[in-house]
């Protein structure tokens, strides 16, 4: 009986915790995109607090991402390169940010679509706070 209990004790602690770990995660911003090859920025602000991980979220149409350039508060510059077709409501891995937590100012990204649903997507960046 002890040892079910520590067991039990010790899954929803582990629950607990991955629940104030999804928490952490604090949208910075969206952009609905054009049809063809363009570029577009996501301005966060670097008063915005300081992230360790980026995640990129599709909804509305598909678009074809190239690369993505973080701008950090102070100055520096991440590129990051994407080369993925995200489908209408697809999401893309935890993107690790170089360093330890970064202040974001901007995000840039490049991407082309071809939407034969002639619906416009929305980009939307989620940042993980450190």
């Amino acid at each position: 009986i002890a040892l079910s209990t520590i067991f039990f004790i010790g899954l929803s602690s582990f629950q607990l915790s991955e629940n104030v770990q999804k928490s952490n995660w604090v949208h910075l911003g969206s952009k609905k995109v054009n049809w063809g090859l363009e570029k577009d920025v996501i301005e966060v602000g670097k008063t915005e607090g300081s992230f360790t991980k980026l995640k990129i979220k599709v909804r509305g149409g598909d678009v074809n991402m190239r690369k993505m350039m973080v701008t950090y508060g102070n100055g520096n510059t991440e590129n990051i390169a994407l080369k993925f077709h995200f489908k209408k409501g697809a999401e893309s891995r935890v993107i690790d940010l170089k360093g330890e937590k970064r202040k974001i100012k901007k995000i840039t990204f490049w991407y082309d679509t071809k939407n034969s649903s002639k619906r416009k997507a929305t980009v939307h960046v989620a940042g993980k706070k450190a």
